[in-house]
């Protein structure tokens, strides 16, 4: 005998069976199986980019930032951390969003084996390709015709 999970208006329930059974407002949920080596990738670029999107739809082939990964795979590994509060999810427009929480970072670094000051780069700060004050004095071109009310430039 068979066990097949059923999903019936919300309810799983589990039976055993001999044939597929073909009841109205049943759906027949199947397991899926991710490979160790894919969800790892999966994590470590989660890890590295701290956010990450994926379309609603489990059919296609592969995902749209991991291109040798199925979209099902991701679909589901990102479910997963979700349920244990890893990432937070906001789904609109059919794509599902997902962030990554500071209990999620711990537990990539153990799963991941980085090091504590290793941070994924949502949380690193982007540093000024040049200095801050470098063009503050010559925001109008230097000829004098700049912003504001500088010398000369008042009534009378």
């Amino acid at each position: 005998l068979k066990f097949v999970a059923i999903l019936a208006r919300g309810l799983t329930v589990s039976r055993p069976c001999e044939q597929p059974c073909l009841l109205t407002q049943q759906l027949v949920v199947a397991m899926v199986l991710i490979p160790k080596k894919e969800r790892r990738q999966i994590l470590e670029h989660l890890f590295k980019e701290g956010v990450m999107c994926v379309k609603k739809d489990p059919r296609a082939c592969r995902h749209n930032e991991l291109e040798d990964i199925p979209n099902l795979h991701v679909m589901m590994v990102l479910r997963s951390l979700c349920s244990r509060a890893y990432v937070t999810e906001k789904f609109n427009w059919q794509w599902y969003y997902y962030f990554l929480t500071n209990e999620g970072i711990d537990y990539l670094r153990e799963v991941l084996h980085l090091p504590a000051q290793v941070f994924p780069s949502t949380l690193t700060k982007q540093r000024p390709t040049r200095p801050a004050l470098a063009g503050a004095d010559t925001a109008g071109g230097g000829d004098g015709k700049g912003w504001g009310k500088g010398k000369g430039k008042g009534k009378g």
